[in-house]
């Protein structure tokens, strides 16, 4: 009888884990709009304005903060990314060598410009190597210098992002291109490399993003006012009208290169899936 009653009793009915995942997305859209609903009303947007939306100084700005400011910004990224890029691969190469002392070489190299923050690495470039070897100039002067900066950073990243793309390789393909006569040499160029490129094509415009970031470490090279990139332009023009309306304008030039970019990053990332499908 005991048994009987037990079992007529009704179940108690809890929430569901579907039900108790919808509570949870409705609790954090709620503290999401209280905290923009917080920040609306809380903020002075008068004194805002008037210290980063006057118009009058950001029209002052163009064009030179595009033929100037921005134009070395990317001469500055440009071409670090390019000497990375072939560094990268010098060293990536080195790190998968049979021969110990280049592997060696290679994990040192790496280890200390990835663990050095990027601003201790110019400021060497810009003040301990002429210390060192006085009367010597780095050919292209500050173009020179904010190359070889940028370089040597993003070799150290791109060194692994390669050495991760030619593992990622199937053996099988350098075994087919060594039994058609390939030299090692030539099947690691004419085989192995080309499919790493497509694969680490994503990490490696992510890392072009970081350098052109990284570009505004420039200024402490020294530069003169025809070599200044975005951030001491708009840093020097804040200055000079006690206003931050130019940091503004060059965090938007900024974020008209990067955004840009980053989309282009998701669509190859979202392609490499469909193939992967």
């Amino acid at each position: 009888m005991a048994d009987t009653d037990v079992r007529l009793q009704p179940k108690k009915k809890g929430l569901t884990r579907r039900q108790k995942r919808s509570l949870s997305r409705g609790a954090q859209y709620v503290v999401f709009v209280a905290a923009v609903i917080v920040f609306a009303v809380t903020a002075d947007w008068g004194r805002l304005k008037n210290q980063f939306a006057q118009w009058d100084i950001a029209r002052q700005m163009f064009p030179d903060v595009i033929t100037l400011a921005l134009k070395n910004t990317v001469l500055y990224t440009v071409s670090g990314f390019v000497l990375g890029l072939v560094l990268g691969l010098v060293i990536a190469l080195m790190r998968l060598s049979s021969v110990g002392p280049y592997r060696w070489l290679a994990g040192v190299y790496i280890e200390i410009f990835r663990g050095l923050p990027a601003l201790l690495i110019f400021v060497f470039i810009g003040v301990a190597v002429p210390l060192a070897f006085p009367g010597t100039e780095i050919v292209g002067g500050t173009y020179g210098k904010a190359a070889l900066g940028l370089g040597l950073i993003g070799a150290a990243y791109m060194a692994e992002t390669f050495r991760a793309g030619i593992q990622a390789v199937p053996k099988g393909q350098l075994e087919a291109a060594r039994s058609l006569g390939f030299s090692p040499a030539r099947a690691m160029v004419s085989v192995v490399i080309p499919q790493a490129f497509r694969i680490i094509l994503p990490p490696l415009t992510n890392e072009l993003i970081m350098l052109f970031k990284d570009s505004s470490l420039v200024l402490l090279l020294g530069v003169t006012l025809e070599e200044r990139e975005l951030s001491k332009y708009g840093r020097d023009l804040a200055s000079t009208t006690a206003n931050s309306t130019p940091i503004l304008v060059a965090g938007l030039c900024y974020l008209l290169v990067t955004i840009p970019l980053g989309f282009v990053v998701r669509r190859m990332e979202a392609k490499a899936q469909e193939a992967v499908k």
